[in-house]
């Protein structure tokens, strides 16, 4: 971890509603001035420091995603180049380091916490809940990246009174930091519900929370829907399978006393609700269609277009000058010199702009409850009770379907073809058909790659991370990838490597993961 480069933020004095930018920067504290500051306003400053990693953004997917996550679950086509399946560094480093200016936010709210009395930490205590569980979201994804990271001891400059010797932090196994983080999210779900909060709490916790305006409610779906995530990605594991399958029964089985996201109504979002307040007019389009990242791939779209997915006009659109309008993906196993002639055609499909690129109003996807659904769903397949998975499947396609008509009724841009409206008969025919259905000759191991296929299709390149980790770990999916022979690493990684400032700032720590620090080392839980 780089401690040289990391900062503290100031602290954050708006609340989303009426706030521009330049508001945020105007209202910022000194952190010499760390009095002056509450929970509250460093929460809504965690919240805001991360906005652009949650928010879709130019650096994200541009800088990111571009050359990693997009790529490696085909959800883009691309034209193939040397050294195309190693992530590259300007990735590594800003992936990091956003993580951990991050975590110096977190930090800081811990911080200012400890410093209250006792009555002033029972009434601020929902704000950790809510800190603590979104920053565990955040974690989840770097874990499921690099695997083991420095976390325990992490972030701790401000705390350790700028002491630079005292804070380069250890590396924690990743296991570990999965078990601590489902113990708390554990003991978040029962305490939460229950937890007093008064009047003037509530005001701030609403007026300060960016993501789920001080709804606990949605709260407390969050926390239960993100155990379910975590505990479904690790339920492979020796170590965990007990615990998920107990955990994940007692979550599903008990709504009353832990909620989950069920429909689209309760989806955990970033939301946008004032144009300029949290990312500019054109971040996510830049991010998305800058150097042609927004062509579609051609296993995702074939498998669109040949199942009639009704999901296909509101996620791809034709290409300017596709012949009759047709659908058409850039193959991977095309000569490159072939795939780039076909790009400066512009007949290949291209990712919805009017829903995605350029809708100014999409939000940042947390969790949805197509996710939640296809997490039950396999759930229940694996314990024998095919008739609760086949309708959380069905659920869950149904939700994705929804989940894309929202985003694209959102959009304020109009440059793409009208979308054709799901009916119930196209949905019907669509859950029917034979490549889709759960019919009841198919065997456990077909049901699972139809989940899986379904992850792929909802996540896209909307939620690529999360599609490339449900991807490594499931291992149902199998595609075709050009063969990069000018590299070691010839096709797709298993993890990323650390980025080399951790060898040149923490080099202590880094040689004790030096000897793991290689693309092709699973991440714990991928054990297929």
């Amino acid at each position: 971890m780089n401690i040289k480069k990391l900062y503290i933020y100031a602290l954050l004095a708006c609340g989303i509603a009426s706030c521009t930018e330049t508001d945020f920067s105007d209202n910022y504290t000194d952190p010499s001035k760390l009095a002056e500051t509450t929970v509250g306003k460093q929460f809504s400053g965690m919240m805001y420091s991360n906005r652009l990693y949650v928010l879709p953004a130019y650096r994200d997917f541009f800088v990111v995603r571009r050359i990693t996550a997009n790529r490696y679950t085909q959800a883009v086509g691309w034209v193939n180049g040397e050294n195309q399946y190693v992530p590259g560094s300007a990735a590594v480093e800003e992936r990091w380091d956003v993580y951990y200016n991050f975590m110096q936010q977190y930090r800081e709210i811990q911080k200012v916490y400890n410093g209250l009395t006792d009555q002033e930490k029972v009434e601020n205590r929902v704000f950790i809940i809510a800190a603590t569980t979104y920053f565990y979201d955040r974690t989840q994804q770097i874990v499921d990246l690099y695997g083991d990271i420095p976390w325990s001891e992490a972030g701790m400059l401000s705390i350790n009174g700028g002491d630079y010797q005292k804070s380069y932090p250890a590396y924690d196994k990743a296991e570990v930091i999965y078990a601590t983080m489902l113990d708390d999210l554990a003991g978040f779900a029962d305490e939460l519900g229950s937890l007093p909060i008064n009047a003037a709490t509530e005001a701030g916790f609403k007026t300060q929370d960016l993501v789920n305006r001080g709804d606990i409610g949605l709260w407390l779906k969050y926390i239960n829907s993100l155990r379910l995530r975590m505990l479904t990605r690790v339920s492979g594991s020796s170590e965990f399978a007990a615990r998920s399958k107990a955990e994940i029964g007692a979550i599903l089985s008990n709504s009353g006393s832990y909620p989950i996201v069920e429909n689209n109504d309760s989806n955990i979002l970033f939301n946008i609700f004032s144009l300029g307040t949290l990312r500019s007019a054109t971040d996510f389009q830049s991010g998305l269609e800058d150097w042609d990242g927004n062509i579609a791939g051609k296993a995702i779209l074939e498998h669109m277009v040949s199942n009639s997915d009704p999901r296909l006009t509101y996620i791809f659109e034709p290409g300017t000058n596709a012949s009759n309008n047709d659908f058409l993906g850039l193959d991977p196993m095309m000569n490159p010199t072939q795939q780039n002639e076909l790009v400066l055609s512009q007949a290949l499909s291209i990712y919805n702009r009017s829903t995605l690129s350029r809708n100014q109003y999409i939000p940042g996807v947390l969790i949805t409850a197509s996710d939640v659904h296809l997490m039950a769903a396999e759930y229940y397949l694996k314990e024998g009770q095919d008739a609760k998975a086949k309708s959380h499947y069905e659920e869950a396609v149904k939700q994705s379907i929804g989940f894309y008509e929202y985003l694209r009724s959102l959009s304020n841009n109009t440059e793409s073809p009208s979308p054709v409206v799901p009916t119930d008969a196209s949905i019907d025919t669509y859950l029917g058909m034979d490549q889709v259905s759960w019919g009841a000759a198919s065997g456990i191991d077909e049901k699972l790659t139809r989940i899986a296929e379904q992850k792929w299709l909802h996540h896209n390149v909307l939620q690529s991370n999360e599609s490339w980790a449900e991807m490594r770990r499931m291992d149902k999916l199998k595609f075709n990838f050009w063969v990069d022979n000018s590299n070691q690493q010839s096709t797709p990684p298993s993890r990323w490597m650390y980025p080399g400032s951790e060898q040149t700032y923490n080099r202590e720590n880094y040689t004790v993961v030096q000897p793991q620090d290689k693309l092709t080392t699973p991440i714990f839980w991928d054990v297929n």
